[in-house]
């Protein structure tokens, strides 16, 4: 009996060599197929309405696409929903309380609903061919009031009246007008009365009933509107109905980009449209707030908006446009981000971002005497940013206690303020970001996400208003991303590890709670047949002195040569060196294999990266290519130290920012860095988008200096090692325009050992497992041809 149960376990614990070398050795075309095989992972878990139902996305079945599954409390074991029950299904987001909680709205199918829970019934309020949305509570939480076609309508809960309550119209004419002609049109007019008797007589009739109706008695007409030009956005209106604010939103005429798609169905090369580029003229929009009561309209008073005349210091740099702008003295272009109203209106704040992103505001509305005032500034040289910084993390805690986020310590932390005394007080604290915050329904607490155990984990924590306690709600190791139950008594975790992915947990709402495993196929068998590193995080010190934290997957067996890659994560603003599963799995998967054949892979998270706060974000200000390329120098320093790798022999890959960050290492720092491959890389920044690129280096006509030194394009002539460039040719985020660019740059200057593989049918990320496989041979391939001489 003894011997029957040591060999059971002996088997247990010893798969077959033919299980255990499923993978073995890696090679790109395993790692590179489609990822269905690796298994699969739920995503986008949603609680029903009452939260007993948890409903999330997965294919465990391997199909072209995830279906819809569901848990109950009662039953957790996964099941897929019905096409009945998908279509009674609600966001839980969508559903607006009342401030009893006893009734609710929602949206749904482009109509409006109401629900009385205790009664139990459920209204239609709205069953049109139009599209109602955006339901709430108002005049006194006895109307609904909810936007059709850019007006707001108020449904009477007592008596089932419906009400329009704004009359905005867009374009130069009143609703009804009519042009007017010219001379020629009056005296065609008058000849057709004189010569036909029948339409003098019809004039004369519809002449009388005009003046009849004229002079009957008339109700008070809504006050008419007009948005000269664009379109009506943010409609909102106050808890007691008495205003309206709304936005008038301008598009701006600009010259956009054309992609050309060359393989297409027809035989014939078509066009895609693409964006504008940085500096090109954004959209502009004005705010106004509509008094219903005094039928008036009213514009926020932005000239009181303390520093709204403060020019940015980069603009010292060019002295004639400082001096030139300074005395003008005009006030900033503005933008209102959102209006917040305290449940009962008796107070309103409005969130204000200048359009050069250098300032946002939070200032409180006095609505007796349209004034505005500070509640608080955060002004940034570099842009304004960070978790919950653009957004809506801000609220009300009671009528008179506002809670927001802000970064003026340095990292995104939890602030509160009472409107009363305007005394503001920090609730959170440290060097760490508080990544998400969930206030509580019954006002006491605040459910935040935060990285404070380490820059690489994200866990929950219950948050206690009164005394600033925390009670960690989440503990396994890696990230823990977390969907609350709208009875705030459970929690839905996608968890993961560095190198297990996302599978779904549920567990209690509470500190010390257990979390349960709902969903076992985020590893296939396959997958799980090669043992994955698991790459240690470590921080090691740059030149400046500051702390990289980094990933490093170790050979088992290290090349005579000692060769080493660094991968350089893209997105620009992300986070890699990390305890959970990146979504760069490919790159994971191919770092083990780069590892499996003796070499040392290191990613870091250089200047710009997420998760460490203020500085760190804006590390790469004006300077891309600066601060975020030394790291990289100091990293290959530190491999170099620490696992004696051959400095001969080091080079480095990554797509998108990380094909940027690969050229501007390969054309400055060639001492360095021997091969490169630059994957859909940015070569000259004055060809991408304004959004991102504005924030990080202004405008190109303001600050030439800064895409000078931050595109590649001018620097190619440094070029001495062997790079590959690879670019999807309809990429229509980074422009197959920037690798055509860099590779005439590159013929003209005579540079040899460099290649451009252009993919015809993909765009900025990759979907064809072929093109997968071409791109990471071509890379696999330089590096053993160069890394290993």
């Amino acid at each position: 009996m003894q011997k029957l149960f040591f060999l059971f376990i002996f088997s247990c614990y010893f798969p077959t060599a033919s299980a255990q070398n499923k993978l073995a050795p890696l090679t790109v075309q395993k790692i590179m197929r489609d990822p269905k095989w690796m298994g699969s992972s739920p995503s986008q878990p949603q609680w029903n309405r009452t939260g007993d139902t948890l409903y999330f996305l997965w294919n465990p079945d391997k199909k072209p696409a995830d279906s819809l599954y569901f848990i109950t409390l009662n039953n957790r074991k996964p099941q897929k929903t019905t096409v009945a029950q998908r279509q009674f299904l609600s966001r839980p987001g969508s559903y607006v309380y009342n401030l009893a909680r006893t009734r609710y709205v929602f949206e749904k199918n482009g109509d409006i609903f109401f629900t009385d829970i205790a009664a139990r019934i459920t209204r239609r309020v709205t069953n049109t061919i139009e599209a109602e949305s955006n339901p709430q509570f108002s005049f006194g939480e006895k109307k609904i009031v909810y936007t059709r076609n850019s007006n707001l309508y108020a449904w009477d809960i007592a008596t089932g009246e419906t009400e329009q309550l704004t009359n905005i119209g867009t374009g130069s004419n009143h609703f009804g007008s009519k042009p007017t002609g010219g001379k020629e049109e009056e005296w065609l007019k008058n000849d057709q009365l004189v010569n036909f008797d029948v339409l003098r007589e019809r004039k004369a009739k519809n002449d009388t009933s005009d003046a009849y109706r004229r002079a009957l008695p008339k109700e008070k007409a809504l006050r008419y509107l007009l948005v000269r030009e664009g379109s009506v956005r943010g409609l909102n209106i106050s808890p007691d109905g008495r205003f309206v604010s709304y936005r008038a939103f301008k598009p701006a005429t600009t010259k956009n980009t054309i992609i050309p798609d060359y393989v297409t169905e027809s035989g014939y090369t078509t066009d895609i449209s693409g964006r504008n580029k940085v500096g090109a003229e954004q959209g502009s929009s004005a705010f106004y707030i509509y008094d219903r009561k005094q039928d008036t309209v009213l514009t926020l008073p932005l000239e009181s908006i303390p520093g709204i005349r403060d020019l940015p210091d980069y603009l010292k740099d060019y002295p004639k446009a400082f001096d030139k702008r300074k005395k003008e003295g005009a006030l900033r272009s503005v933008s209102v981000y959102g209006v917040s109203w305290s449940s009962k209106g008796k107070h309103l704040v409005v969130e204000i971002h200048s359009d050069d992103n250098k300032d946002r505001w939070l200032m409180h509305w006095d609505m007796q005497i349209n004034k505005l005032i500070l509640l608080d500034r955060q002004r940034d040289e570099a842009w304004i940013g960070g978790p919950g910084i653009n957004g809506n993390s801000m609220g009300w805690i009671n009528e008179d206690l506002f809670w927001f986020q802000s970064e003026k310590t340095g990292y995104s932390h939890l602030y509160t303020i009472n409107l009363l005394n305007l005394q503001q007080k920090a609730l959170t604290s440290g060097n760490y970001e508080i990544q998400e915050a969930i206030l509580s329904q019954n006002k006491k607490f605040f459910y935040i996400t935060t990285n404070e155990v380490h820059p690489g984990e994200k866990h929950c924590y219950q948050l206690h208003i009164a005394t600033g306690k925390k009670e960690r709600i989440t503990t396994m190791t890696g990230a823990n991303e977390t969907s609350l139950s709208p009875d705030e008594k459970n929690i839905a975790v996608l968890h993961s590890y560095s190198n297990k992915p996302w599978e779904l947990y549920l567990q209690p709402a509470k500190a010390g709670a257990t979390a349960q495993q709902i969903t076992f196929k985020a590893q296939s068998e396959e997958f799980k047949s090669y043992t994955w590193r698991d790459p240690e995080v470590i921080a090691f010190k740059a030149a400046d002195g500051a702390l990289v934290y980094a990933r490093i997957y170790k050979p088992a067996n290290p090349h005579p040569n000692k060769p080493a890659v660094l991968f350089v994560h893209g997105a620009g603003y992300l986070q890699n060196a990390h305890k959970w599963w990146s979504s760069y799995f490919r790159e994971f998967m191919f770092n083990n294999m780069l590892a499996d054949n003796g070499y040392y892979v290191m990613d870091i998270d250089y200047r710009g990266s997420a998760g460490y706060g203020r500085d760190w974000r804006t590390g790469i200000y004006r300077y891309m290519g600066g601060k975020d390329l030394s790291d990289h120098v100091d990293a290959a320093k530190y491999l170099v130290d620490t696992y004696g790798v051959n400095p001969q022999h080091i080079g480095l890959y990554g797509g998108s920012y990380g094909g940027f960050m690969t050229l501007m290492a390969m054309f400055n720092q060639p001492e360095v860095f021997k091969a490169g491959a630059a994957l859909r890389p940015v070569t000259d920044w004055a060809n991408y988008n304004h959004g991102y690129t504005s924030n990080i280096l202004n405008e190109p006509y303001n600050d030439s200096l800064a895409y000078y030194r931050s595109s590649p394009l001018y620097f190619a002539n440094g070029l001495k090692g062997d790079l590959l460039i690879c670019h999807g040719m309809v990429d229509i985020n980074v422009h197959y325009q920037d690798a055509v660019k860099l590779a005439q740059r590159l013929i003209e200057l005579g540079k040899d050992n460099w290649e451009l593989a252009g993919y015809p049918m993909e765009d900025h990320g990759f979907v064809e497992p072929s093109s997968w496989t071409d791109e990471y041979k071509r890379i696999f391939k330089l590096f053993e041809t160069v890394l290993k001489k």
